[in-house]
């Protein structure tokens, strides 16, 4: 029996969710659309769903629009069947029900994030401290604690008891011997990076040995190192070492490839700072590439690294990327269609709707409030009184007759000023929200069950009457 499917929507929504619903067929479910008497989907609170559904739904599931504000779970248990809340966007819908037609499900991963503190050893504990929570709280699995060469540590057996009292693993990350054992002695989870000629010391402090060529390139180090860690019963991640671009970086993709080739059981981790810091471009999109390819070869461990101001969200990039790749590999598919986290500047879609579209929208509109959208054509601007149309948001400002009401002009600048933003990079616009950054930055939590507080210029408006 083919699902049966409720969309609610508002009065003027209501025929272009018809026309997106249409445009999807054939659809394995059966759909009706119910218009629940506001005008737009923000204006749908729980209070007018409980008065004005009818009882009983005749739905197996409800979907109500992205900007309604109610408990989903309260009207389930209400109207006995499940509510989900669909995409702010119309034309997003098809995307909605793509792939398992089941909400995104990013709660998955395969990847072990090690963030690495460069200056560790000139850093006191407390300012460790800090830092090591920080990177904790953007998604670092392991802390990796990094000493300099001639720079002495003397505080370093403190800092990984302190950090593994406060639940953290530790790994640390040395060219020197005796630093290394001190580390494993004092409980790090991990010492990087052993070599064939001091593996033992992993076996004397209980450690698990990160393995890196004696000299750099030497697989056939390498996989001795391998090969005798497995004879000590040691589980050992091997290291071939990443490089950076013109310095040997598609040499150093090969031996990943070929370690994974001899030792397909092999526990490998990637050096992703090579390339993220050493690059100057958006450390995203170079992000996501690396993360594919540990993807590909099964690479199940980063060591993430943080001194370029280019590569402050670095972490939250991988942790992202991590989890994309996973999804789009347990669906055996492309890493597209997996949330917005990873396109920080430009958007898939960023127009949901046409210039024409928009003016039938226009038409209909029969109040004095401004409604702000962007499409190709440029920013579109519009109430009863007109609907104009500009590439740049300057250009609008005598047509919309608020030059004596400064609040309500701020309120406008703004908006157009965000909404000329979106139409030059391509990306998504919504009015009243903030700008999709993906992992560029926090997204602001947000209540699903209430609307928002007025905003500085409807409150001052208001107090000022």
């Amino acid at each position: 029996m083919r699902e049966r499917i409720l969309f609610l929507t508002g009065r003027l929504a209501e025929p272009r969710l018809e026309k997106v619903l249409l445009g999807m067929a054939p659809t394995p479910f059966d759909w009706t659309i119910l218009n629940v008497g506001v005008k737009v989907a923000a204006l749908m609170t729980e209070s007018i769903l409980m008065r004005r559904l009818p009882r009983p739904l005749d739905a197996d599931r409800v979907i109500v629009p992205g900007r309604c504000r109610a408990d989903l779970a309260r009207l389930a248990q209400e109207f006995d069947a499940p509510f989900h809340r669909g995409p702010d966007e119309l034309k997003d819908l098809p995307a909605f029900f793509g792939k398992t037609g089941a909400p995104l499900d990013l709660s998955r991963h395969a990847l072990r994030i090690f963030a690495e503190i460069v200056e560790a050893s000139q850093m006191s504990l407390e300012a460790i401290v800090v830092r090591a929570e920080a990177l904790r709280a953007e998604g670092a699995d392991v802390i990796d604690l990094g000493c300099l060469p001639d720079t002495p540590f003397p505080h370093l057996e403190q800092t990984v008891r302190e950090l593994k009292a406060r639940g953290l693993a530790v790994s640390v990350d040395s060219a020197e011997p005796d630093e290394l054992r001190r580390g494993g002695a004092a409980g790090a989870d991990y010492l990087l990076s052993l070599t064939e000629r001091n593996l033992a010391i992993a076996e004397e402090t209980g450690a698990r040995p990160v393995l890196v060529p004696v000299r750099h390139g030497d697989l056939a180090s390498l996989f001795r190192a391998a090969e005798e860690a497995q004879e000590r019963g040691l589980r050992a991640i091997l290291d071939p070492v990443l490089d950076p671009i013109h310095f040997g970086f598609a040499d150093s993709l090969s031996r990943y490839r070929e370690v994974r080739a001899r030792l397909p059981e092999a526990e490998m981790l990637m050096g992703t700072g090579n390339l993220t810091e050493l690059t100057d471009a958006d450390s995203v999109g170079v992000t996501a590439v690396l993360l594919g390819i540990c993807s590909e070869l099964g690479i199940a461990n980063v060591l993430t690294v943080h001194v370029s101001p280019h590569t402050r969200r670095t972490i939250q990039e991988h942790d992202a990327a991590r989890r994309i790749m996973y999804a789009a590999a347990a669906d055996r598919s492309l890493p597209r269609g997996y949330g917005r986290a990873l396109l920080q500047i430009h958007e898939r879609a960023p127009f949901p709707n046409t210039g024409e579209e928009i003016a039938e929208l226009a038409a209909q509109v029969k109040d004095d409030n401004f409604r702000v959208e962007t499409a190709q054509d440029g920013i579109h601007v519009y109430n009863r009184a007109g609907h104009f149309v500009a590439e740049d948001a300057f250009a609008l400002f005598d047509k919309l007759g608020v030059e004596t009401d400064g609040a309500h002009a701020f309120y406008l600048g703004a908006e157009l000023m965000k909404a000329e933003i979106a139409f030059r990079l391509g990306k998504r616009y919504a009015q009243d929200e903030p700008l999709d950054w993906g992992c560029a930055t926090d997204r602001r939590a947000e209540d699903a069950t209430r609307l928002s507080a007025a905003g500085h210029t409807l409150r001052s408006r208001e107090a000022s009457r």
